[in-house]
């Protein structure tokens, strides 16, 4: 009933909008093809596979140069699952793409716009099986700052269904374009409700977290590999229960090192302090006072919109190392124009 009616709403919008003024229609077709085995000692509840493929076609409406509409669905098949879709979520948004700003408002593609996240805050899976946002997304840009603000609802309430909904917002500021400094931040709240029809011993939830970093971009100041940037600073995690306790910190220090050279490249991320507090979308590894995580990375296939990689990562905790290893397939084949509307 929904996807009928986002359906219906947005092509009432196209045939509008082609009345109006000179439109153009383009398609779009992405995808993900994923396999992930993880093999976490310290986490045995959370050591499985993760496989499937992701298709997200697409139909877009641009009015002009900065007013866009897009419809479509994505898609998601487990190997070996029946039915053959787990889910298909419906794509329908609005995107505003100005001079200095950038707006979206509907259901639109995760990947590209919160995929940055540190995954202490929003977790790898995420990309497999929660593509989309379903809200709003503004940015304000230059070329020596930009800050993004978002939310997305995740439940909506109902009788038996609980409201929730996450938002926060990321930036970085770059003093200047040609020196290697920058400073960036992540923020993100998770806020969890009761059901319309309220339980005995029921209360509102809230978690999340922020990272303030200090960053080095070293890729134009050597001439050794392709890539070469660090960023360390501060993590708070903090949760709370209404009615029983007040806001709950943890600290700790990150750092992140990430580096490539052709065809080759590492990610190590590094946490050491207090374990933070349990963060519903975040990665459970940093409930530890101590975590390192390694990913080596091979891009096996490149091409223009085409991505295949290995990555092999290693997770050490206090006691524990364990082991990750997982193959990603992801293509975006960019928008084609098909046609084009005139007064």
């Amino acid at each position: 009933m929904h996807k009928k009616l986002y359906l219906a709403l947005f092509l009432s919008l196209f045939s509008c909008a082609a009345a109006m003024a000179q439109t153009t229609l383009d398609v779009d077709f992405s995808g993900l093809g994923f396999l992930d085995n993880r093999e976490y000692k310290d986490f045995v509840a959370r050591s499985r596979t993760y496989s499937g493929t992701r298709i997200a076609p697409d139909l877009g409406l641009n009015i002009d140069s900065m007013n866009h509409f897009v419809v479509g669905f994505n898609a998601i098949h487990e190997f070996g699952a029946q039915p053959f879709f787990l889910t298909v979520d419906p794509v329908a948004y609005y995107k505003f793409t100005g001079k200095q700003w950038l707006f979206f408002a509907g259901e639109f593609p995760r990947e590209g716009n919160l995929s940055n996240y540190p995954r202490a805050f929003l977790n790898d899976t995420m990309r497999y099986y929660r593509p989309n946002v379903q809200g709003l997304l503004a940015q304000f840009h230059t070329p020596h700052f930009m800050e993004t603000g978002w939310i997305d609802w995740v439940s909506r309430q109902t009788a038996t269904q609980r409201e929730e909904f996450l938002f926060g917002s990321y930036g970085k500021y770059r003093p200047s374009l040609y020196g290697p400094f920058y400073i960036s931040h992540y923020a993100v709240l998770l806020h969890d409700a009761g059901a319309a029809v309220l339980l005995p011993g029921d209360h509102i939830t809230e978690d999340g977290g922020a990272q303030v970093l200090l960053g080095l971009d070293l890729t134009k100041k050597q001439k050794l590999l392709d890539s070469l940037t660090i960023e360390a600073g501060d993590m708070l995690t903090l949760g709370r229960v209404r009615g029983l306790d007040g806001w709950q910190r943890s600290n700790g220090f990150v750092l992140h090192i990430y580096a490539s050279y052709k065809r080759f490249s590492i990610l190590d991320e590094f946490y050491d302090g207090q374990p933070a507090q349990v963060i519903t979308y975040g990665d459970a590894f940093y409930q530890k006072k101590f975590y390192n995580r390694l990913d080596m990375m091979f891009n096996a296939f490149n091409a223009q919109g085409l991505r295949g990689q290995f990555i092999l990562s290693v997770h050490r905790t206090p006691g524990f190392t364990s082991n990750q290893e997982a193959f990603r397939l992801s293509y975006e084949l960019g928008r084609r124009k098909i046609a084009t509307f005139k007064n």
